[in-house]
């Protein structure tokens, strides 16, 4: 293993036992050094991450977040909209179609 092996801001959570928002936050917070790679990727050194938790510097979250049934509907509309919109308006072409 390498110690400037980089990873992502998922692997990142998993290793500190936090949510990936959380290390976004303290990654803009300047508390992690994050890179950016080819201005698109964010990665972190797992050396330095490591660093981190064995530091004890950041706690992991004692209690996972609860995803609520309303979160989960919005979640569904927000990702479908567009599945949505166009069984809609394929419906409506279809009564136009054949109801007249």
């Amino acid at each position: 293993m390498t110690t400037n092996q980089y990873i992502s801001v998922r692997e990142t959570a998993q290793i500190l036992g936090v949510s990936e928002k959380k290390v976004m936050d303290l990654v803009e917070e300047k508390k992690i050094q994050a890179y950016r790679i080819a201005d698109q990727f964010l990665r972190l050194k797992k050396s330095e991450v490591l660093d981190i938790r064995n530091s004890g510097k950041i706690v992991a979250e004692s209690t996972p977040e609860i995803y609520t049934a309303q979160e989960k509907i919005l979640d569904f509309f927000y990702f479908n909209d567009f599945y949505i919109v166009s069984l809609i308006i394929i419906l409506l072409l279809l009564y136009v179609v054949f109801a007249m």
